[in-house]
């Protein structure tokens, strides 16, 4: 069974030590619902822009926000969908969280998502390579190391699964474990292309299980991107024979550390709105009601039939969900009968 190799270094315990400072100063922090939804579309956008831009897509941050905004852009077809596609996976992060266990089919539906439509062969969608890959700086094209031999992907990925899928790795802190998480399935490169998106995605996966996503506000691959030179150096840190994870982990908790401090004095800097300050406390809303909050702030209004369209579910389930949703102050009511709407309050 795989087993992680990396020593608790000053580096590492210092960077997880700032981490649960941020972490802790952003779930205490009185946020009104609308401005998280903005603060975790801004981390989905730059997860999306960054995570593809390292692999050379050249789609800017403003055009992927005109994509997820589901306006269409005159660009290459194979950028456009690529960055689509990672949109839609960091969308399914919660769904992919909650399969328990984790199993080979999932990580092979995850990487099919990531690359729909964009490999050139499509049967390599959601299917192991068969061939001989290397890992590869696409900016320089420096061969950073070169992954196993192809008979050895299944065993190697199952062998991974298995402790991912264990208690050992419950009991390991969850920064490390998306980390080792990121580091294993870029080792292994078990597709012919796609394997650092959905590495990265994994890495999300493992913080989102653990309860450790901070509301999904930070954007890691943000990090990543901004010196991808460093990026390709923490690989490279990795001897292939003792597989030390030590480097790779002081960079990928500094990644963490760096990411959330940027969050955290966002969120610090809400905090002293003057009407912000009048809020008692953070309101606690559920994936399914940031969702509404979300829609509400691209419509301005939605009415309940609205609702049962967007969940697809029954019409007094959709407004029991908007009667919370009053309750918390979060929206308020107005008009009667079928000209009722709702608004953000």
């Amino acid at each position: 069974m795989f087993t992680p190799n990396f020593r608790y270094t000053h580096k590492i315990v210092n960077n997880l030590t700032a981490i649960a400072k941020a972490r802790a100063v952003i779930l205490n922090a009185p946020l009104i619902p609308k401005w998280e939804v903005s603060l975790r579309r801004e981390a989905l956008l730059r997860s999306a822009h960054s995570s593809t831009a390292i692999e050379g897509n050249p789609l800017t941050l403003e055009q992927v926000s005109e994509l997820a905004a589901g306006r269409d852009i005159m660009v290459r077809r194979k950028d456009k969908k690529e960055v689509l596609n990672y949109l839609e996976a960091l969308e399914k992060i919660p769904e992919f969280a909650e399969r328990k266990p984790f199993k080979l089919t999932d990580l092979l539906e995850l990487h099919k998502l990531v690359t729909r439509d964009t490999l050139e062969n499509p049967a390599d969608e959601g299917s192991f390579r068969n061939q001989q890959v290397a890992v590869v700086n696409r900016a320089t094209g420096q061969i950073i190391f070169m992954p196993p031999p192809t008979d050895q992907v299944a065993t190697l990925v199952e062998e991974y699964l298995e402790w991912f899928n264990s208690e050992e790795a419950d009991e390991i802190d969850p920064v490390l474990e998306a980390g080792l998480a990121h580091y294993e399935l870029v080792r292994i490169h078990p597709f012919v292309d796609g394997n650092g998106r959905t590495a990265r995605v994994m890495a999300s996966i493992v913080l989102f299980k653990r309860a450790f996503d901070i509301k999904r506000f930070f954007a890691l691959d943000d990090y990543y991107d901004k010196d991808r030179r460093a990026y390709y150096a923490a690989l490279k840190t990795v001897d292939q024979d003792r597989l030390d994870l030590t480097g790779w982990l002081e960079y990928f908790t500094e990644g963490v550390a760096v990411s959330l401090k940027a969050v955290e004095d966002k969120v610090i800097g809400l905090s002293q709105d003057i009407k912000f300050l009048k809020q008692r406390g953070q309101i606690a809303l559920t994936e399914r009601q940031m969702k509404i909050v979300e829609m509400l702030l691209q419509n301005e209004k939605l009415t309940v039939g609205q609702v049962k369209d967007l969940f697809g579910f029954s019409r007094q389930m959709a407004l029991k969900e908007m009667t919370k949703l009053v309750e918390l102050g979060v929206v308020r009511s107005k008009g009667r009968g079928r000209g009722a709407y709702y608004e953000l309050a």
